[in-house]
């Protein structure tokens, strides 16, 4: 079944990795980021590849609440419809609480979840109004446990992120609504955003990681970790261990 699927961030990352993903499987894609000369030539290199499918590409900053409404807006009646929305783009800034560094945590909040917000409220509106639609939360393992130094501002975004989409999805069933709401949280998945890290357990290369991720969206789960070996066991246990062992991990 083609599908319309807008994501968010697809210049770079996992929003480019999944595109390349979901337009191998045959779907249109609605793809922004700030970006426009990356979505351009992707834009043209899938097209090319996957004959068959439409691909179409805006210029969004998320930080612009209006322009998200504008632009998700313009896709769906471009295409007529949208079927599933990843919200994906976001950053990680994150500093220390406390040391100066205010601004990058500012950044980090507002466009991890203040933007997330606003990009909820589109596509739920467009959902609402179609009365089908899959809304993807793409949160973050570091959302299980409050996390140390540079991954408290943003893991915290990301623990908001995974409590709105839950949120969500309680107030959809309990209103038997056909819309689907799936939280994904990825584990170190090879991309510009931690290439840097010397800590980065288990990390796997970006393909891999967005397979992963998009088998996931594909199946229409709740919550799930990605990849789920060995995501899944390491969030039941960071759930669970005492904040001394935290410290001492971390």
């Amino acid at each position: 079944m083609t599908r319309v699927i807008l994501i968010t961030g697809a210049s770079s990352g996992l929003g480019e990795g999944m595109a390349r993903e979901f337009a191998a499987r045959g779907n249109n894609l609605a793809l922004c980021a700030r970006r426009t000369e990356n979505l351009e030539a992707l834009k043209s290199e899938l097209e090319s590849k996957h004959s068959g499918i439409s691909v179409s590409v805006r210029t969004l900053d998320v930080n612009d609440h209006e322009a998200v409404f504008q632009v998700f807006n313009a896709f769906r009646d471009e295409f007529g419809q949208l079927d599933r929305v990843v919200v994906n783009a976001g950053i990680g800034k994150g500093q220390p609480l406390g040391t100066g560094r205010f601004e990058a945590n500012r950044q980090t909040a507002e466009t991890d979840f203040v933007a997330a917000l606003a990009q909820f409220e589109a596509a739920m509106g467009i959902f609402r109004e179609q009365n089908h639609g899959h809304l993807v939360g793409i949160s973050s393992i570091s959302a299980v446990r409050g996390m140390p130094a540079n991954m408290t501002v943003y893991g915290a975004t990301k623990a908001g992120l995974a409590s709105m989409a839950e949120g969500l999805r309680v107030e959809l069933r309990k209103a038997g609504s056909p819309i689907k709401v799936t939280t994904l949280l990825p584990g170190y998945i090879l991309t510009a955003i931690n290439e840097d890290l010397k800590n980065a357990p288990f990390r796997v290369d970006r393909d891999t990681g967005c397979r992963a991720l998009v088998d996931a969206i594909g199946k229409e789960k709740r919550v799930a970790c990605v990849p789920p070996w060995p995501w899944t066991p390491i969030a039941f246990l960071l759930r669970r261990l005492p904040e001394a062992l935290l410290a001492r991990m971390f």
